[in-house]
């Protein structure tokens, strides 16, 4: 166990050596291009077995002056050297436009989409996108790609992926090519919502809100009739007296505007609060309600709904400091 926990170390050492050598070593603004610069090749196992077998193949061929052995060596390792520029190829002039992901809860696996261009003309196969341990292959038709990786999450707020690693080691699997983008826009973890706690608060909002509802059972006002609407929502005695068809338009009340207050749940712990808060602003969209969000040392949100409005209150729960006594 100690000789794994030291062949680790050691890996992870080398590794971060490794990562002070190699471009980029912070964020950088998207597009960016691959070039010379940022291009890293080096040979794979079985390249380097194979340049072994080539180089018994000289020192035979030599010792025992066999023209036809020497020749078949030379073209092998003339093969293996235009891999290698092949290689490089794969990933030269290959663009990286945009890396991102929408917002997801913690604890939930993060999509993240990288995005590729390269001048059309010339297509690009098998190349790994990687980052830790996920990993996904793509191609590059009529020079565009994308691939799509699942992240695991832990924390709500900002979530900075790092250095994102693309590689290839076609044609010929002698060597691997790679190079790294590390994009400079964080993305978004939402906290983890209550998996189970009481419902939605009653409304603190000064009225009801009337919304338009075909089941509705107060009539809202009188419109002009359009093909498809049900015969017991026409006006008759009304239509009969302006001389064309007129449907009655219900209404039903949905309730007050909901008041989530953070000063409102105080036994519980910081974080409870806000998974609290998390899941009753999901349960107030499921349900169609108009919601604000109240947090210490921040103006209200909303009232409001809709998929902007819960955006905003759930990203600023999700960037909230955290509580004391956070360990």
């Amino acid at each position: 166990m100690a000789d794994a926990d030291a062949g680790d170390t050691l890996r992870a050492r080398l590794a971060r050596r490794a990562a002070r050598l190699t471009r980029p070593r912070g964020p950088e603004s998207l597009p960016v291009a691959f070039d010379r610069h940022r291009i890293y090749v080096l040979p794979t196992g079985f390249g380097l077995f194979f340049a072994a077998a080539i180089a018994a193949m000289l020192v035979g061929a030599l010792n025992y002056n066999n023209n036809p052995a020497l020749l078949l060596a030379l073209l092998l390792a003339g093969a293996a050297q235009t891999g290698l520029f092949a290689a490089h190829l794969q990933l030269s002039g290959l663009r990286v436009v945009a890396v991102g992901a929408d917002p997801v809860a913690a604890g939930q696996p993060l999509a993240l989409r990288v995005h590729l261009r390269a001048e059309p003309g010339r297509e690009r196969h098998g190349l790994r996108i990687a980052h830790g341990g996920a990993a996904a292959w793509c191609s590059l038709r009529d020079g565009v790609g994308e691939a799509v990786l699942a992240l695991p999450t832990q924390r709500r707020g900002w979530y900075d992926p790092g250095r994102v690693r693309l590689s290839t080691t076609r044609p010929l699997g002698l060597v691997v090519a790679w190079a790294y983008v590390w994009g400079d826009r964080p993305l978004l973890v939402y906290p983890a919502p209550e998996t189970a706690g009481p419902p939605l608060p009653e409304g603190g909002g000064d009225r009801a809100i009337a919304r338009l509802h075909p089941a509705g059972d107060d009539v809202h006002h009188l419109r002009a009739y359009r093909r498809g609407d049900a015969r017991r929502a026409i006006a008759w005695k009304p239509s009969a007296r302006r001389d064309e068809l007129l449907v009655r338009d219900y209404e039903q009340p949905s309730g007050a505007d909901l008041d989530l207050d953070w000063n409102g749940l105080p036994a519980l712990p910081w974080e409870a609060r806000i998974r609290r808060l998390a899941r009753w602003v999901d349960e107030a969209e499921r349900d169609g309600r108009r919601y604000r969000l109240r947090l210490p040392g921040q103006p209200p949100l909303g009232p409001a709904q809709g998929a902007a409005h819960r955006h905003a209150c759930l990203k600023a729960l999700a960037l909230l400091p955290d509580g004391p006594g956070h360990g």
